[in-house]
C-alpha cells in the first residue's frame, strides 16, 4: 500500500507555515477555570479509584468540554457573564492588525455559542465577515465560497465540523484554529481549505492555545497522536475516537 501526502502530489504548493500564538486567560477566566478543574479533578479521581471510569466517561467529558469552553469564553455558557476572554480579545487584535495588512483569513471554531460570540465583536467593529455552520445549505456555501475567493470579504468565520471538508477557499491566506480538536487530521482538513490546489500565496496556519490550561495538554497530546499517525500508512479517524484512561489522568494531571 502506498502513501501519498500532498507535498508529493502538489509540488508547485506553496509553502504552509504553522504556528502557536499563546494567550492568557483574564483574572475572571482564571477563578472560573480553577474552580472547575478542581471539582473535576476530584470527581475524575474518584471514579478511576472506584473502576467507575467507564461508566463515568460521559461526564468527564463533558467537564473535559466545559474547561475548553471556558479557555475560549465564559459566555458560552455561565449566563450574564460580564467579563472577557484573553484569548477573544487577542483574536480580535489579530483579525484587526491581518486585514490592515491585506490579508484575508478562514476562522475556524467547533462551538456554535463561539460563533455568536465572535461575530458580536466583528459586528461591534463594523468588520463583515462570511459565516458557515452546519445548517447552511449546499447552495448558500457554494455562493459564499465563490464569492469570498473573488476578493469579497476579509473574513470567513467556519464551524470546524462542518467546514472542514469539501470546502475551496483559497482566497484566504491566514487560518486560525480558536479552539483545538482532539484529532489533529481534522485541524489539518480544515487547514487544506486554503493550503490546496490553486492557491498561490504561503498559508499561515496559526493555532490559540491558552496557557496553563488543558489546552496547552490537548496540543501535547496531538503532537503526540500524530507521531504515531505519521507511522502508518494510512491515517484515519478510528484510533483517534476516543480519549483512554491513561489520555485522561495526563489531561487533567492525575
Amino acid at each position: 500500500m502506498l502513501r501519498r501526502v500532498k507535498e508529493d502530489v502538489l509540488k508547485d504548493l506553496p509553502e504552509k507555515i504553522e504556528s502557536v500564538h499563546v494567550s492568557q486567560l483574564t483574572k475572571e477566566q482564571k477563578k472560573l477555570y480553577l474552580g472547575y478543574l478542581r471539582e473535576l479533578q476530584q470527581e475524575t479521581a474518584k471514579s478511576l479509584a472506584s473502576n467507575q471510569f467507564q461508566q463515568n466517561r460521559m461526564k468527564i467529558l463533558a467537564g473535559l468540554t466545559r474547561l475548553r469552553q471556558l479557555c475560549c469564553h465564559p459566555g458560552m455558557f455561565i449566563e450574564n457573564y460580564e467579563g472577557h476572554s484573553g484569548k477573544l480579545d487577542e483574536l480580535m487584535e489579530t483579525v484587526r492588525k491581518y486585514i490592515a495588512d491585506g490579508r484575508r483569513m478562514l476562522i475556524f471554531s467547533q462551538f456554535t455559542s463561539m460563533h455568536e460570540i465572535i461575530i458580536k465583536e466583528l459586528e461591534k467593529e463594523g468588520i463583515d465577515y462570511f459565516y458557515l455552520e452546519g445548517q447552511t445549505p449546499s447552495e448558500e456555501r457554494v455562493k459564499m465560497s465563490e464569492a469570498f475567493n473573488a476578493g469579497e470579504k476579509s473574513v470567513f468565520l467556519i464551524s470546524l465540523r462542518a467546514g472542514g471538508t469539501g470546502l475551496n477557499l483559497t482566497g484566504a491566506d491566514t487560518v486560525i484554529l480558536f479552539d483545538l480538536w482532539w484529532n489533529p487530521a481534522v485541524e489539518d482538513q480544515a487547514a487544506g481549505r486554503a493550503h490546496r490546489f490553486g492557491q498561490k500565496n504561503v498559508v499561515n496556519v496559526i493555532r490559540f492555545i491558552t496557557e496553563g490550561t488543558i489546552e496547552e495538554r490537548i496540543y501535547e497530546l496531538q503532537q503526540k497522536k500524530r507521531e504515531l499517525i505519521d507511522k502508518v500508512v494510512q491515517p484515519g479517524e478510528t484510533m483517534l475516537q476516543s480519549l483512554s484512561e491513561e489520555d485522561i489522568r495526563e489531561l487533567l494531571n492525575l
